[in-house]
């Protein structure tokens, strides 16, 4: 019998709620790294946790992945596999994982240098792509994704050790103020909020369609809201927004006419390899929480 004697620097799914200062810093290269990064928009992601592009990529680039995309989720094959989640009450297509390996047109976006060099940037080093996905958030209903630092989840469900992982969402569609769009809190990425509550095995099935575990408390959402405020991003098809894995975010339902769609990548430095989970049971399947370390090129 073998004991884990790792050194958790980010305690979570315990008896209480508990904060702990961030461990980890937040741009990972050294000073005058080159990169399609700026010094002054590093210097904003490192403060703000987030950095956004009003044209990531071109109007015609848009049209092709939206319709790589539409093809995808009316594949009755790709509905089938269990990458794809579905809505509980419309019983569309969610999400749907892996997406850079199911579509060589999504493959071909992960390595795009526009997409991997900031990730690279930020990171300072090599990456791997540790999740990717589509999100597809139609019209007249399709629910949000609820209050959550990612990396909460990575740490304790897919055993990531450090925060450096940086997560980008690219508009495949406009992204309004009133159909559902990304909120993060600013700045909150520099304090980890663990979360009170064990990990049933299997979460993921349940959490991919509503987060439950490693979720924070209302009154410890409000303290966060209250010192750091909300940010909501809106955007044209085509623009992109960057996070760092720790950042407090969510969105909320779409009720509009208006769909709002994205494409999300999660890359995560080669140097900060999953392990085995710091807080749940098992680990989850891979197409969640790579364990294919291959760099991107």
């Amino acid at each position: 019998m073998t004991t884990d004697v790792r050194t958790d620097l980010y305690p979570s799914r315990g008896a209480a709620e508990m904060i702990t200062p961030r461990q980890d810093p937040v741009i990972w290269s050294a000073p005058g790294t080159p990169g399609p990064i700026t010094a002054k928009e590093l210097q904003d992601y490192e403060h703000d946790g987030f950095l956004t592009v009003d044209q990531l990529i071109a109007p015609d680039e848009v049209a092709g992945y939206h319709a790589e995309l539409e093809r995808l989720i009316a594949d009755p094959a790709v509905r089938a596999d269990e990458r794809s989640i579905i809505e509980p009450k419309s019983q569309s297509v969610r999400s749907v994982f892996e997406v850079h390996r199911i579509s060589e047109v999504f493959a071909r976006l992960v390595a795009d240098e526009r997409v991997v060099g900031r990730a690279r940037q930020i990171l300072g080093s090599d990456v791997y792509v540790h999740q990717s996905r589509i999100n597809v958030k139609p019209g007249f209903g399709a629910s949000g994704f609820y209050w959550h630092s990612d990396f909460e989840t990575w740490h304790a469900e897919d055993g990531l050790p450090n925060m450096r992982t940086v997560s980008v969402s690219i508009a495949l569609t406009e992204n309004h103020d009133t159909n559902g769009g990304l909120m993060i809190m600013p700045g909150s990425h520099k304090s980890f909020l663990g979360c009170a509550g064990e990990t049933p095995k299997d979460n993921y099935k349940k959490s991919l369609q509503m987060q439950d575990a490693g979720t924070p408390s209302d009154e410890a959402l409000t303290r966060m809201a209250d010192r750091h405020g909300i940010k909501l991003f809106t955007g044209k098809p085509g623009s992109a927004t960057w996070f760092d894995c720790n950042a407090m975010h969510g969105s909320g339902d779409n009720i509009t006419p208006y769909p709002r769609s994205n494409v999300f990548i999660v890359f995560n430095s080669v140097e900060n390899a999953a392990q085995e989970p710091f807080a749940a049971p098992v680990r989850r399947p891979e197409f969640i929480g790579a364990r294919d370390f291959t760099p991107v090129k």
